[in-house]
């Protein structure tokens, strides 16, 4: 290809380009019927009839037919569009999993994995060892729409009764608790409402309690261990002095009283004496409760900022706008999306599955600052890609 060819063809990649972020900017969302395509930048947003948004899939298949009668009723139809009943004639699904959680049950000699892409969580023996040429099949699987599973992003087994639990990322805002056993679509003994985006966790059992992160509004919520349902968090730690930017994995030292946060670093101001914003996703259906986050209807607009990933230390009994006791970060670091935590009380290390590095660093339980890992593992022997959990 001569010089004139290839400037030719980068400029007409140029130009399919700028048209395709053209058409991708404009594209009106399917279920927004009748709605106004927006070109350009996003100058008004307008809230949507309540049946506009489609429920998650684990709740969604009692009322399904029913709802879409109801939105078929209420939504103008142009001449183009036609609804089609019954289920589709084929679909076009990913079936593997997609790991998303580890936990490892030493007293029952297994290992506890959820899959955010096929709604699953399952058991496998914990000295399995898959051949090159073959797949492990796991000892059990919960799945189905009883169990309410969808994003479970975290996972916690109880090293006494070996119940599972599991909190929810994205759709249910519910995390389930099994009791060990469990399997097929059974329904959790426990379903307790959480904010949000919520996304690790890590159980006090000293104190009776459960810590979770959430996402976008950047928090910790501590409820008791045995909350179900409506229960209220026990205390809130979110604020502008807290260090905490996009939350992921949570670990405990319980013989320092402290607990890490795994930080990617996104965050912005809350404001509480703010007009709540409407059209906006907020943090749940929980904002009448006590030490409920405040959600992005009470964020301050152009206050969003990137501060870089971060492992915050916190006091246990941290609350309100309480600074960290101490933040390891900066280059030396090798933090980069630090996405799960795991806590060696034995040998005093704190274990981060650094997904985009990819690797698994370990820090002394003491680290503070700009510190390099004790120990990193990372290579293509290793067999990581992006690991989210450890």
């Amino acid at each position: 290809m001569s010089g004139l060819q290839r400037a030719a063809a980068r400029v007409r990649y140029f130009l399919g380009a700028v048209v395709g972020a053209s058409l991708m900017v404009s594209q009106v969302h399917p279920d927004a019927i009748g709605a106004q395509a927006i070109h350009g930048r996003l100058v008004r947003m307008d809230p949507l009839a309540p049946d506009v948004c489609v429920w998650p899939a684990a709740a969604q298949w009692a009322e399904q037919a029913g709802r879409q009668g109801r939105r078929a009723s209420t939504q103008p139809l142009d001449d183009q569009t036609k609804i089609f009943a019954g289920p589709p004639a084929r679909k076009v699904q990913d079936r593997y999993a997609a790991f998303a959680a580890v936990s490892v049950d030493p007293i029952r000699d297994e290992v506890i994995l959820t899959d955010e892409n096929l709604f699953q969580v399952l058991a496998y023996s914990r000295l399995d060892n898959t051949p090159a040429d073959a797949i492990t099949a796991p000892k059990r699987v919960l799945t189905g729409s009883n169990t309410l599973i969808e994003f479970e992003s975290g996972v916690h087994v109880d090293p006494s009764s070996g119940d599972i639990f599991a909190p929810n990322n994205d759709t249910v805002d519910t995390l389930v608790v099994f009791r060990h056993g469990s399997a097929g679509d059974a329904a959790p003994i426990r379903a307790l409402k959480t904010p949000h985006g919520t996304f690790g966790i890590a159980v006090d059992d000293r104190r009776n309690e459960m810590f979770l992160t959430t996402q976008h509004d950047a928090t910790v919520v501590v409820f008791r261990k045995n909350a179900d349902q409506d229960d209220a968090p026990l205390r809130l730690l979110q604020g502008d002095d807290t260090g905490l930017g996009d939350p992921h994995g949570i670990a405990i030292d319980p013989a320092k009283d402290v607990f890490y946060v795994a930080n990617y670093g996104s965050h912005a101001l809350r404001r509480a004496d703010r007009e709540i914003r409407t059209g906006v996703p907020g943090s749940g259906k929980g904002r009448d409760k006590a030490n409920w986050p405040f959600g992005r209807e009470y964020a301050v607009p152009g206050s969003g900022t990137n501060d870089g990933p971060s492992i915050s230390i916190h006091a246990i009994t941290a609350k309100g706008n309480d600074k960290p006791l101490r933040v390891i970060k900066g280059p030396k670091t090798q933090l980069n999306w630090p996405t799960g935590l795991a806590f060696d009380a034995g040998r005093r290390e704190l274990f981060v599955a650094n997904d985009m590095g990819p690797s698994i660093l370990v820090f002394d339980a003491d680290a503070v600052g700009n510190a390099t890992p004790k120990r990193v593992l990372k290579g293509p022997g290793t067999g990581l890609a992006h690991p989210t959990s450890v």
